[in-house]
Order: C-alpha cells, then structure tokens, then sequence
C-alpha cells in the first residue's frame, strides 16, 4: 500500500511494524515518500515483546499528530491479527483489548472510517479480535463466555473471547520508542494538509442522470454517477475534483500487513504485533 502512494501527498500512509530480519524488510523510519510524497509516508519500526502499554505510548501520540497536522478526510484502518500475543508469525505480545484499543482512539476523531482485517496465523485467535472489534465499533457488549456453535473446540480449553497474554519479554525500551517517535514527530513538522473539496448536496430533481453527466459535473459537487461507480475518493475525482485527503493507518507484525502499513489518508497499523 505505501509503495502505491510513495510519490503522492494525497495519501498519507502510516505502519506500526516489526522492523529488522523480518520479511519483506522495509518500514525503516527514513522511509518517508518520495518527491511529492516525501513525508506522508510514516513508518514506526519496532521489536518483539510489544505489549499493549509499550503501543498505546507510540500509537496514539503518532496518530493523534497526523489527525492534527494531515487532518485527513478519511481513514482506512487495517487491524492485522499478527501483533496479537500468540501469532504463530508474529513477534508482538497485544491482548484483544491493547488491539482494539488502538480501532476506539481512531474512531474518537470522527473521521469517516474503512476499517479493514489483516494478517494472523493462529486460527482461533483472528476470529475472536474481528468479533470483539466489530462490537467495538457498533458500541455493543458481549459477553466473553463464547456460545456453543461449530467451532467450538477451537477455542478450548477456556471457550472464551479473550485469551491471557504471554511472557514474553518487550526488546522495545522506553528510550528506544521516544527516540524514534521524536523522529518520527520531526517529520510530520514538515507536512501540511493538502487542500481538500468541499462536498456540495445536490437536489436530484435538478441533476442530470445521462451518461455525460459525471464528466460536466461542476467542481465542488459529488457526482452520483461517480459515487456509485468509484466510491469516495473516486467518485470526487471522476467528478473533476481532487479528492480530499486521505489517511491509512495499520498495524501487524508484518510488514506486509501494512496496509497496515499505510492506506489512504493512512492512519496506521502496527504490523509486526498488534
């Protein structure tokens, strides 16, 4: 996903990651876009042991200065199940609540959301933090006793949503994570928002539905042609607008997860374990 938005500022793309000896290699933290694009490429390198206090201290101080200083129209979240403790892949050790936490402080800006799944390798595990994040973002409780179905040895011996963590041992110090956040910090001086358009409401009875009508749609106003044809961003763009800024945040152990590591108007994804 980044590499598709490298050279451009309309999207920034934003990864939380394991960095170093760890397919595919890249997201190092001077990995920042190109040309146009230089600084709106945000990569946040970490090590094994990443637990849930260790990533609420470098997620939200990062996103919440890309809201502020991007302050994009969009957000597309992927929430790689890679980062949870457990992974058979992954090297971070983030409980369900540490992962969903991070989908609750991007919905309290009340941007426009996409939110997406993402890598994980230990079968009963991705289905219980989807779930549990899809009541996270519907505002409704459930109950942590699973209900008997299909599946349900899976998810023995505790036939429940949340699993206990492991002991594995955080390599990210505390010195380690406010150096590169202050780096990080640096670069996200250097980025102003790119001016987006304002969406006008237009009256159906007064809009042309012929086939050209996408093509003359006046700047300023979405085209339902488009809209229903493209979505968001494209259908602003197939109206003759520039499209409003975008952000795509991820996080997972992989790198590949990153989409996760950086979609439109990127927010963030730990990809490398969370």
């Amino acid at each position: 996903v980044e590499e598709a938005f490298y050279t451009t500022n309309r999207v920034m793309t934003v990864s939380f990651h394991k960095f170093g000896e760890y397919f595919p290699g890249t997201g190092d933290v001077n990995d920042v876009g190109y040309d146009e694009g230089k600084n709106y490429a945000i990569n946040f390198p970490l090590h094994d042991g990443m637990d849930d206090a260790s990533f609420k201290s470098v997620f939200e101080p990062v996103i919440g200065k890309i809201m502020e200083r991007y302050a994009p129209g969009a957000v597309v979240l992927q929430c790689g199940a890679d980062s949870l403790s457990g992974d058979r892949l992954g090297c971070f050790n983030l409980s369900l609540r540490g992962h969903a936490d991070c989908v609750k402080y991007v919905m309290s800006f009340g941007v426009p959301m996409l939110v997406l799944g993402g890598g994980g390798y230990t079968l009963r595990n991705v289905p219980r933090v989807w779930t549990y994040e899809t009541s996270v973002l519907l505002g409704t409780e459930i109950k942590d006793v699973l209900p008997y179905n299909d599946y349900f040895e899976y998810y023995g011996p505790d036939y429940r949503l949340h699993m206990p963590v492991s002991n594995m041992e955080n390599l990210n110090s505390a010195e380690y994570l406010e150096h590169i956040k202050t780096q990080l910090f640096g670069v996200l001086q250097e980025v102003e928002p790119v001016p987006g358009v304002q969406i006008k409401a237009v009256d159906e009875d007064a809009m042309d539905t012929s086939g050209d009508a996408a093509a003359d749609a006046p700047a300023g106003v979405f085209s339902k042609h488009a809209a229903s044809n493209c979505g968001a961003t494209g259908a602003q763009a197939a109206a003759g607008v520039k499209s409003a800024n975008a952000v795509a945040p991820g996080f997972s152990s992989s790198p590949a997860s990153m989409t996760s590591r950086a979609p439109a108007t990127a927010a963030s994804r730990p990809r490398g374990g969370s």
